[in-house]
């Protein structure tokens, strides 16, 4: 009997995941994407775009005969996570989180952690004035009442025209990004605090080591809670779970 998976998407993992399970025998793929940047949309046989809810995703789960929820969103995304977790559980539906292992930070890196990008915002008038913002587009004008700092902002795509950016620069890039020019960065425009979130991964971890070498500090917004069940570290392990169907 073939059983239908559906993959919640938006990282590498998701992608490479998907790619990889359609290969499995009995198994049929279905991915997910928020749609947040046009390369999500251009993805090949993706459904794009959200749910509505709890009550969409439960519909669709219904829908589509869905057999099997594996929930490989971004770390930062949590709405989509606690919508799928309470919508499987609704529906008896076994459901795995594939979350990427946070960064920690090592000998050399001068960390300040805090709750959340409101907290970064805060905190950094205290003791910065170059900032590279790191954060993605929509959460930008968190830092634009900031006074006194220039920020050098990076994102995948523009914002909004409706968004009000902070005072700097910004660039328009995607990684994975390389350390060397990470570090030619930060020389660049004489940075001295980094801002990030704690996505995890291998793609953008080049910045932290960049920081690192520049003594270039680094206020690090801790990712949010995500809800209770069972998690895997990579997509290797979600292959071996899917195989127990």
């Amino acid at each position: 009997m073939t059983l239908i998976l559906l993959i919640l998407g938006g990282t590498q993992e998701a992608s490479q995941l998907a790619t990889k399970a359609a290969n499995l025998p009995d198994i049929k793929v279905k991915l997910s994407l928020a749609g947040r940047t046009r390369q999500a949309v251009a993805t090949k046989n993706a459904r794009v775009g959200g749910f509505g809810g709890i009550a969409g995703l439960t519909q669709y789960l219904q829908a589509e005969k869905i057999d099997l929820l594996i929930d490989a969103t971004h770390p930062f995304a949590t709405q989509i996570s606690h919508n799928a977790a309470i919508a499987a559980n609704k529906l008896g539906l076994p459901r795995l989180m594939l979350v990427r292992s946070q960064w920690k930070p090592v000998t050399g890196d001068d960390w300040i952690e805090v709750e959340n990008i409101a907290a970064a915002s805060a905190i950094l008038p205290s003791f910065a004035q170059r900032v590279f913002l790191t954060i993605g587009r929509q959460d930008l004008t968190a830092f634009a009442q900031v006074e006194n700092i220039w920020f050098l902002m990076r994102a995948i795509e523009n914002p909004s025209s409706d968004i009000l950016l902070p005072k700097g620069l910004l660039l328009l890039e995607r990684g994975p990004f390389d350390i060397n020019l990470e570090k030619q960065l930060l020389e660049k425009y004489n940075i001295d605090t980094l801002v990030s979130k704690n996505s995890g991964g291998d793609a953008t971890y080049p910045k932290i080591i960049a920081a690192r070498d520049n003594g270039v500090k680094v206020v690090m917004i801790k990712p949010p809670m995500l809800p209770q069940g069972q998690r895997v570290e990579d997509v290797e392990a979600a292959l071996q779970w899917l195989k127990r169907f």
